[in-house]
């Protein structure tokens, strides 16, 4: 008898194998339409395999060994720049950075505002935290 393979679990088989931590529907054009991918990424929102930090972008999670929550894979600012590579948005080190880089600065950089080539509209965030985008010409 052979094994029904549906949608949803290819969908989730791809996501647990990649080595990428963010996913946009874009990632499984080849698997189904856009409205039946988007469906699927919302119902695996819900089952928490993925969360939501961007419209259309989704990170991939694990449970917290403190709280025994879910949580993402990775820091925010590593998935803002993953999501960014993504999309095809460039990025420069911002201003802070470069400041600390050359030693005009002891503040560390978080990580939460990224420098970007160009203009940009969409909001990274999860959990209340949010990354700002620094324009660069």
């Amino acid at each position: 008898m052979a094994r029904k393979t549906t949608i949803k679990s290819k969908i989730a088989y791809r996501i647990k194998r990649s080595a990428s931590s963010v996913f946009v529907r874009k990632d499984f054009d080849n698997i189904s339409d856009y409205d039946q991918v988007g469906r699927i990424l919302r119902e695996l929102v819900q089952t928490g395999m993925l969360i939501n930090i961007g419209y259309g972008v989704y990170a991939r999670t694990k449970t917290s060994s403190l709280t025994g929550n879910i949580i993402p894979e990775k820091s925010l600012p590593e998935l803002a720049q993953e999501a960014l590579r993504k999309l095809k948005v460039k990025t420069v080190p911002s201003n802070g950075e470069n400041s600390y880089n050359r030693g005009q600065s002891t503040q560390v950089p978080t990580g939460r505002v990224i420098g970007v080539r160009g203009r940009i509209s969409r909001k990274i965030s999860y959990n209340g935290s949010h990354i700002s985008f620094e324009q660069h010409n």
